[in-house]
């Protein structure tokens, strides 16, 4: 079976958490019928059909992005290169008598929902343009106004579709307004180049957010007058702040924000993987597991909670699963394999890296040593020997000749070594340090006043 899903956002800002989960949900479910033996392709359709907010820089930034995040589109089009289709499908609609002319302004429109619900009616659009006659559009005409274009729903029959998060989903038509389609200037609004767009990219699974329900209601229609079946639809839930409601600061939060944090792109996958379903939000490094495991059945109708501090914490654990092949790039020049190793461990990010190579490189600051921890580190570097385990051999003399134990015995080693009271394992990190450098340091220590 082929299954063709569709990332479209609009190029008037950066992409943030919610929009980046909607891409990659809808990645994951090309990718899915792909290893399922099908075939899977993911598209991007970048909707700038408005000049005035569109910018080139957002489309630079939103192909960069899912770049970064692991997502390559299989192709792209973009709204703004294809009036051309918009144009030809709406003449068609006129033709069939499925789209009108209204000229309500926008106040009008407004005093007209108020007078609705004041009389507890629904506020939806009263169909009053459907009464002007040829004289009345002359008339428009010749005062100069152009009318906005409506499409007309069918109230006929209810609309119903099965959707694969909600179910079995139904509308009456007459409960919608007829939605404008067309601005008075000539531009599109969402609604019918969408259609168009889904219809000649043969896209044939829509996964959007649980707002577009009312749209795909009018959308089914609009697909129907086109004489062309409609996508599978589905719709999650959409995505909260950890307060429990709709958090402005989710849409601060995008690929430059968790670029400038270091926060590993799969992290991101992780996390927005399984972010809103019954399945555990767990550190997997293999997308290719959370791409076997998705799901549209495990998804929940309950908002999707985002969490800071679970970011975090997946990309610490996922930090602390990384070989170095994966990062040294990103690494201090000199630093190695056996470095990486032993600092790892310790580690909430990539970069953190640098500053604990810097205990290695030195200079340490030193803390103040009493007088008899100078004469415990003078025997230190005396003992001190090289071999398998430095440390191992280290500890395991001073404790025989000192009687030293916990922290008596490994604290001002390490705070000699390091010039820090924690970090990482030092069976580990001495033999990174070397022999010179180690004894060096034990004798400036126990000298130290």
């Amino acid at each position: 079976m082929t299954t063709i899903t569709r990332f479209a956002p609009s190029p008037t800002g950066r992409l943030h958490v919610g929009n980046i989960r909607t891409a990659l949900h809808n990645w994951m479910l090309a990718q899915k019928a792909s290893q399922d033996g099908g075939s899977g392709k993911f598209m991007l359709r970048i909707d700038d059909t408005d000049p005035e907010r569109s910018k080139d820089e957002y489309t630079h930034a939103i192909r960069a992005d899912l770049a970064w995040l692991g997502m390559h589109p299989d192709g792209e089009e973009r709204q703004s290169q294809r009036l051309a289709h918009y144009e030809e499908a709406f003449q068609k609609l006129v033709d069939a008598g499925r789209v009108y002319r209204a000229y309500e302004t926008a106040q009008e429109l407004d005093l007209k929902r108020k007078v609705q619900l004041g009389r507890g009616k629904p506020p939806i659009y009263d169909r009053a343009a459907l009464d002007l006659n040829d004289a009345d559009h002359a008339a428009k005409q010749a005062e100069g106004i152009a009318p906005h274009w409506r499409f007309k729903l069918d109230h006929a029959s209810p609309i119903a579709w099965e959707d694969g998060v909600r179910g079995s989903q139904k509308f009456d038509p007459a409960t919608l307004s007829d939605p404008v389609i067309r601005r008075a200037d000539g531009s599109w609004l969402y609604m019918l180049p969408s259609a168009v767009d889904d219809v000649e990219m043969g896209i044939t699974d829509v996964l959007r957010g649980e707002d577009h329900v009312s749209n795909t209601a009018v959308q089914v229609q609009m697909f129907e007058a086109m004489n062309a079946a409609p996508p599978r639809f589905a719709h999650e839930a959409l995505l909260t702040g950890k307060e429990g409601k709709l958090s402005k600061r989710l849409g601060s939060l995008g690929c430059d924000t968790f670029r400038e944090r270091d926060i590993e792109p799969q992290a991101i996958i992780a996390l927005l993987a399984r972010l809103g379903t019954s399945q555990p939000v767990e550190p997997v490094a293999d997308t290719a597991v959370l791409v076997d495991t998705f799901d549209l059945s495990t998804f929940g109708r309950a908002p999707a909670k985002f969490d800071d501090a679970d970011l975090e914490r997946i990309n610490t654990a996922l930090v602390h699963q990384m070989e170095y092949a994966a990062v040294k790039d990103r690494l201090p020049k000199a630093m190695g394999e056996e470095a990486w190793h032993a600092v790892r461990p310790n580690l909430d990010s990539v970069s953190g890296a640098h500053a604990y190579w810097k205990i290695v490189t030195g200079p340490i600051n030193l803390p103040e040593f009493s007088d008899e921890d100078r004469a415990y580190l003078a025997q230190a570097a005396t003992v001190l020997s090289w071999g398998d385990d430095p440390w191992g051999a280290l500890t395991s003399a001073l404790k025989g000749s000192t009687g030293r134990t916990g922290k008596g015995l490994f604290l001002p080693l390490r705070q000699a070594l390091t010039g820090q009271d924690h970090g990482p394992d030092m069976g580990e990190l001495l033999p990174v340090l070397g022999e010179d450098t180690a004894r060096r340091r034990l004798e400036r220590a126990s000298s130290s006043c």
